[in-house]
Protein backbone atom coordinates (compact mmCIF):
# COMPACT_ATOMS: atom_id res chain seq x y z
CA UNK A 1 0.00 0.00 0.00
CA UNK A 2 2.37 2.20 0.48
CA UNK A 3 4.37 1.93 -2.49
CA UNK A 4 0.92 2.81 -4.35
CA UNK A 5 0.80 5.73 -1.79
CA UNK A 6 2.83 8.03 -3.36
CA UNK A 7 1.85 11.71 -1.53
CA UNK A 8 1.32 9.42 1.61
CA UNK A 9 -1.83 10.60 2.05
CA UNK A 10 -3.58 7.37 3.78
CA UNK A 11 -5.54 6.86 0.22
CA UNK A 12 -4.22 5.46 -2.77
CA UNK A 13 -5.92 7.67 -6.31
CA UNK A 14 -6.53 6.80 -9.33
CA UNK A 15 -3.20 8.37 -10.76
CA UNK A 16 -1.47 7.36 -7.69
CA UNK A 17 -2.88 3.29 -8.45
CA UNK A 18 -2.04 4.29 -12.47
CA UNK A 19 1.82 4.88 -11.78
CA UNK A 20 1.85 1.89 -9.27
CA UNK A 21 0.37 -0.52 -11.72
CA UNK A 22 1.91 0.74 -14.66
CA UNK A 23 5.49 0.08 -12.71
CA UNK A 24 4.45 -3.82 -11.54
CA UNK A 25 3.21 -4.47 -15.28
CA UNK A 26 5.88 -2.89 -17.12
CA UNK A 27 3.03 -1.42 -19.24
CA UNK A 28 1.30 1.35 -20.05
CA UNK A 29 -2.37 0.83 -19.26
CA UNK A 30 -5.16 3.15 -20.15
CA UNK A 31 -6.63 5.78 -17.21
CA UNK A 32 -10.24 4.20 -18.07
CA UNK A 33 -8.74 0.79 -17.23
CA UNK A 34 -7.57 2.40 -13.93
CA UNK A 35 -10.96 4.10 -13.00
CA UNK A 36 -13.05 1.05 -13.91
CA UNK A 37 -10.82 -1.01 -11.40
CA UNK A 38 -10.89 1.98 -8.54
CA UNK A 39 -15.05 1.72 -8.93
CA UNK A 40 -14.40 -1.99 -8.26
CA UNK A 41 -12.55 -1.56 -5.30
CA UNK A 42 -13.91 1.87 -4.00
CA UNK A 43 -16.15 0.00 -1.19
CA UNK A 44 -17.24 3.49 0.19
CA UNK A 45 -17.61 5.28 -3.22
CA UNK A 46 -15.21 8.24 -1.77
CA UNK A 47 -12.85 8.13 -5.22
CA UNK A 48 -10.21 6.92 -3.50
CA UNK A 49 -8.39 3.40 -1.65
CA UNK A 50 -8.25 2.71 1.91
CA UNK A 51 -5.52 0.16 3.40
CA UNK A 52 -8.75 -1.45 3.87
CA UNK A 53 -9.74 -1.43 0.36
CA UNK A 54 -6.54 -2.28 -1.18
CA UNK A 55 -5.87 -5.44 -2.61
CA UNK A 56 -2.83 -7.23 -3.40
CA UNK A 57 -0.58 -6.54 -6.57
CA UNK A 58 -1.06 -9.72 -8.04
CA UNK A 59 -5.22 -9.46 -7.38
CA UNK A 60 -5.04 -5.77 -8.40
CA UNK A 61 -3.28 -7.62 -12.12
CA UNK A 62 -6.06 -10.24 -12.18
CA UNK A 63 -9.11 -7.75 -11.62
CA UNK A 64 -7.38 -5.67 -14.37
CA UNK A 65 -6.99 -9.23 -16.79
CA UNK A 66 -10.80 -9.35 -16.36
CA UNK A 67 -11.80 -5.81 -16.90
CA UNK A 68 -9.53 -6.28 -20.31
CA UNK A 69 -11.65 -9.55 -21.04
CA UNK A 70 -15.17 -7.56 -20.02
CA UNK A 71 -13.61 -5.03 -22.65
CA UNK A 72 -12.44 -7.28 -25.27
CA UNK A 73 -15.99 -8.84 -25.11
CA UNK A 74 -18.23 -5.61 -25.51
CA UNK A 75 -16.33 -4.99 -28.82
CA UNK A 76 -16.75 -8.41 -30.03
CA UNK A 77 -20.30 -7.80 -29.41
CA UNK A 78 -20.41 -3.82 -30.47
CA UNK A 79 -18.66 -5.45 -33.81
CA UNK A 80 -21.56 -8.44 -34.25
CA UNK A 81 -24.10 -5.85 -34.11
CA UNK A 82 -22.16 -3.42 -36.42
CA UNK A 83 -21.98 -6.15 -38.59
CA UNK A 84 -25.44 -7.40 -38.24
CA UNK A 85 -26.39 -3.52 -39.03
CA UNK A 86 -24.48 -3.90 -42.13
CA UNK A 87 -25.96 -7.21 -43.64
CA UNK A 88 -29.59 -5.43 -42.78
CA UNK A 89 -28.45 -2.58 -44.69
CA UNK A 90 -27.44 -4.34 -47.14
CA UNK A 91 -30.60 -6.43 -47.23
CA UNK A 92 -32.67 -3.49 -47.81
CA UNK A 93 -30.51 -2.33 -50.28
CA UNK A 94 -31.23 -5.38 -52.31
CA UNK A 95 -34.68 -5.72 -51.77
CA UNK A 96 -35.09 -1.39 -52.48
CA UNK A 97 -33.34 -2.23 -55.91
CA UNK A 98 -36.21 -5.09 -56.33
CA UNK A 99 -39.02 -3.56 -55.73
CA UNK A 100 -40.22 0.71 -55.10
CA UNK A 101 -41.08 1.08 -51.28
CA UNK A 102 -39.62 4.70 -50.78
CA UNK A 103 -41.99 7.68 -49.78
CA UNK A 104 -43.78 8.84 -53.23
CA UNK A 105 -42.04 11.79 -54.64
CA UNK A 106 -44.41 14.31 -55.84
CA UNK A 107 -44.51 13.51 -59.36
CA UNK A 108 -45.93 9.67 -57.87
CA UNK A 109 -48.33 11.21 -55.97
CA UNK A 110 -49.76 13.07 -58.92
CA UNK A 111 -49.20 10.00 -60.77
CA UNK A 112 -50.66 7.64 -58.44
CA UNK A 113 -54.40 9.75 -59.03
CA UNK A 114 -54.44 9.28 -62.29
CA UNK A 115 -55.74 5.44 -62.56
CA UNK A 116 -58.87 6.38 -61.17
CA UNK A 117 -59.96 8.08 -64.33
CA UNK A 118 -60.89 4.05 -65.18
CA UNK A 119 -63.87 3.61 -63.19
CA UNK A 120 -64.63 7.31 -62.95
CA UNK A 121 -65.36 6.74 -66.99
CA UNK A 122 -66.88 3.57 -66.37
CA UNK A 123 -69.27 5.02 -63.71
CA UNK A 124 -70.75 7.37 -66.18
CA UNK A 125 -72.98 4.89 -67.43
CA UNK A 126 -74.65 5.11 -64.88
CA UNK A 127 -75.19 8.85 -64.75
CA UNK A 128 -77.92 8.49 -67.83
CA UNK A 129 -81.08 9.18 -65.97
CA UNK A 130 -79.53 12.51 -63.79
CA UNK A 131 -77.97 13.78 -67.56
CA UNK A 132 -81.07 12.95 -69.42
CA UNK A 133 -82.88 14.58 -66.29
CA UNK A 134 -80.25 17.85 -66.45
CA UNK A 135 -79.74 18.67 -69.95
CA UNK A 136 -78.74 21.97 -69.74
CA UNK A 137 -76.36 21.29 -66.84
CA UNK A 138 -72.47 22.42 -67.22
CA UNK A 139 -71.26 18.83 -65.90
CA UNK A 140 -73.98 16.98 -67.85
CA UNK A 141 -72.35 17.96 -70.94
CA UNK A 142 -69.06 17.21 -69.89
CA UNK A 143 -69.65 13.89 -68.50
CA UNK A 144 -71.80 12.78 -71.89
CA UNK A 145 -68.77 14.44 -73.99
CA UNK A 146 -66.85 12.55 -71.90
CA UNK A 147 -67.88 9.17 -71.89
CA UNK A 148 -68.90 9.47 -75.82
CA UNK A 149 -65.35 10.00 -76.56
CA UNK A 150 -64.39 6.88 -74.08
CA UNK A 151 -66.91 4.84 -75.59
CA UNK A 152 -65.53 6.18 -78.90
CA UNK A 153 -62.52 4.11 -78.95
CA UNK A 154 -62.91 0.54 -79.52
CA UNK A 155 -62.94 -1.80 -76.77
CA UNK A 156 -61.63 0.89 -74.51
CA UNK A 157 -62.63 -0.47 -71.40
CA UNK A 158 -60.58 -3.80 -71.98
CA UNK A 159 -57.60 -2.02 -72.98
CA UNK A 160 -57.68 0.55 -70.06
CA UNK A 161 -58.13 -2.65 -67.96
CA UNK A 162 -55.23 -4.59 -69.46
CA UNK A 163 -52.75 -1.08 -69.50
CA UNK A 164 -53.43 -0.96 -65.62
CA UNK A 165 -52.84 -4.72 -64.99
CA UNK A 166 -49.75 -4.33 -66.52
CA UNK A 167 -48.69 -1.40 -64.84
CA UNK A 168 -49.41 -3.10 -61.84
CA UNK A 169 -47.23 -5.75 -61.67
CA UNK A 170 -44.13 -2.85 -62.60
CA UNK A 171 -42.18 -2.95 -59.41
CA UNK A 172 -40.07 -0.39 -60.32
CA UNK A 173 -43.47 2.25 -59.93
CA UNK A 174 -43.46 3.66 -56.22
CA UNK A 175 -45.67 1.32 -54.16
CA UNK A 176 -48.29 4.55 -54.37
CA UNK A 177 -48.80 4.27 -57.72
CA UNK A 178 -48.92 0.34 -57.95
CA UNK A 179 -51.73 0.55 -54.60
CA UNK A 180 -53.95 2.78 -56.56
CA UNK A 181 -53.68 1.63 -60.01
CA UNK A 182 -54.38 -2.01 -58.73
CA UNK A 183 -57.58 0.23 -56.36
CA UNK A 184 -58.83 1.31 -59.32
CA UNK A 185 -59.33 -1.75 -61.37
CA UNK A 186 -61.18 -3.65 -58.36
CA UNK A 187 -63.27 -0.10 -58.07
CA UNK A 188 -64.25 -1.07 -61.57
CA UNK A 189 -64.76 -4.22 -61.55
CA UNK A 190 -66.87 -2.98 -58.44
CA UNK A 191 -69.13 -1.27 -61.16
CA UNK A 192 -70.51 -4.41 -62.67
CA UNK A 193 -72.60 -5.19 -59.25
CA UNK A 194 -74.72 -2.51 -59.38
CA UNK A 195 -74.90 -3.19 -63.29
CA UNK A 196 -76.05 -7.05 -62.32
CA UNK A 197 -78.85 -5.21 -59.51
CA UNK A 198 -80.13 -3.56 -62.06
CA UNK A 199 -80.56 -5.58 -64.59
CA UNK A 200 -82.63 -7.98 -62.47
CA UNK A 201 -84.70 -5.95 -61.05
CA UNK A 202 -85.71 -4.62 -63.67
CA UNK A 203 -86.23 -8.06 -65.15
CA UNK A 204 -87.90 -9.06 -61.79
CA UNK A 205 -90.06 -5.74 -62.49
CA UNK A 206 -90.87 -6.64 -65.83
CA UNK A 207 -92.13 -9.95 -64.88
CA UNK A 208 -94.17 -9.29 -61.96
CA UNK A 209 -95.59 -5.73 -63.35
CA UNK A 210 -93.92 -3.49 -60.14
CA UNK A 211 -94.67 -0.36 -60.69
CA UNK A 212 -91.91 1.80 -59.49
CA UNK A 213 -88.43 -0.34 -60.45
CA UNK A 214 -87.67 2.64 -62.99
CA UNK A 215 -87.97 4.75 -59.97
CA UNK A 216 -85.51 2.49 -58.01
CA UNK A 217 -83.15 1.88 -60.77
CA UNK A 218 -82.82 5.57 -61.18
CA UNK A 219 -81.93 6.06 -57.43
CA UNK A 220 -79.44 3.16 -57.75
CA UNK A 221 -78.16 4.69 -60.77
CA UNK A 222 -77.30 7.68 -58.74
CA UNK A 223 -76.10 6.34 -55.67
CA UNK A 224 -72.86 4.09 -57.58
CA UNK A 225 -71.94 7.33 -59.54
CA UNK A 226 -71.72 9.53 -56.06
CA UNK A 227 -70.58 6.76 -54.24
CA UNK A 228 -67.61 6.11 -56.52
CA UNK A 229 -66.77 10.00 -57.01
CA UNK A 230 -66.95 9.92 -53.01
CA UNK A 231 -64.65 6.94 -53.29
CA UNK A 232 -62.27 8.62 -55.83
CA UNK A 233 -62.40 12.14 -54.04
CA UNK A 234 -61.04 10.32 -51.28
CA UNK A 235 -58.28 8.63 -52.81
CA UNK A 236 -57.15 10.80 -54.41
CA UNK A 237 -57.19 13.48 -51.70
CA UNK A 238 -55.03 11.17 -49.57
CA UNK A 239 -53.24 10.14 -52.23
CA UNK A 240 -51.47 13.97 -53.17
CA UNK A 241 -51.32 14.10 -49.51
CA UNK A 242 -48.57 10.88 -49.36
CA UNK A 243 -50.74 8.72 -47.69
CA UNK A 244 -52.13 5.40 -49.18
CA UNK A 245 -56.16 5.16 -49.12
CA UNK A 246 -56.32 1.88 -47.54
CA UNK A 247 -59.73 2.33 -45.94
CA UNK A 248 -62.01 1.89 -48.86
CA UNK A 249 -64.41 -1.13 -47.17
CA UNK A 250 -63.61 -4.63 -48.86
CA UNK A 251 -61.42 -3.07 -51.87
CA UNK A 252 -58.57 -1.76 -50.22
CA UNK A 253 -58.54 -4.81 -48.21
CA UNK A 254 -58.03 -7.00 -51.22
CA UNK A 255 -56.08 -4.39 -53.13
CA UNK A 256 -53.25 -4.37 -50.28
CA UNK A 257 -53.24 -8.29 -50.13
CA UNK A 258 -52.37 -7.84 -53.80
CA UNK A 259 -49.75 -5.24 -53.75
CA UNK A 260 -46.26 -6.05 -53.77
CA UNK A 261 -44.31 -4.32 -50.75
CA UNK A 262 -40.56 -4.89 -49.06
CA UNK A 263 -42.17 -7.44 -46.53
CA UNK A 264 -43.16 -9.98 -49.00
CA UNK A 265 -39.10 -10.80 -49.81
CA UNK A 266 -37.19 -13.21 -47.94
CA UNK A 267 -33.37 -12.42 -47.47
CA UNK A 268 -32.31 -13.86 -50.54
CA UNK A 269 -34.77 -11.73 -52.37
CA UNK A 270 -37.47 -14.40 -53.21
CA UNK A 271 -40.97 -13.26 -53.14
CA UNK A 272 -42.97 -15.19 -50.30
CA UNK A 273 -46.15 -13.46 -50.35
CA UNK A 274 -47.43 -11.17 -47.69
CA UNK A 275 -45.78 -11.23 -44.08
CA UNK A 276 -48.01 -12.84 -41.28
CA UNK A 277 -48.65 -9.44 -39.90
CA UNK A 278 -50.26 -8.23 -43.12
CA UNK A 279 -52.68 -10.80 -42.47
CA UNK A 280 -53.77 -10.58 -39.83
CA UNK A 281 -54.24 -6.59 -39.93
CA UNK A 282 -56.55 -7.10 -42.27
CA UNK A 283 -58.30 -10.22 -40.79
CA UNK A 284 -58.42 -7.69 -37.85
CA UNK A 285 -60.18 -4.92 -40.28
CA UNK A 286 -62.77 -6.89 -41.67
CA UNK A 287 -63.96 -8.20 -38.18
Amino acid sequence: FAKFDLNHDGTISVDELKVGLEKATKDDIPQSRIEKLLQKLDANSDGALQMEEFASVDSLKNQLDFIVREEKAVALEEAKRVKQMEEEKQVQEMRMALVNDAEPTASDKVVSVLPYLFPLLDSLQYAGPWVTSHPDNVIAQVATLAFTLYRSIPLSGFLAFFALSFLSSDLSLNRLVRFNIQQAIYLDFALFVPGLMAALLGAVGSGLGLPGTGVVTEYLSDGVVLGTLATIAYASATSLLGSTPDQVPFISGATTRRVVTLDMFDEEGKLVGPSRGVEDDEVNKED
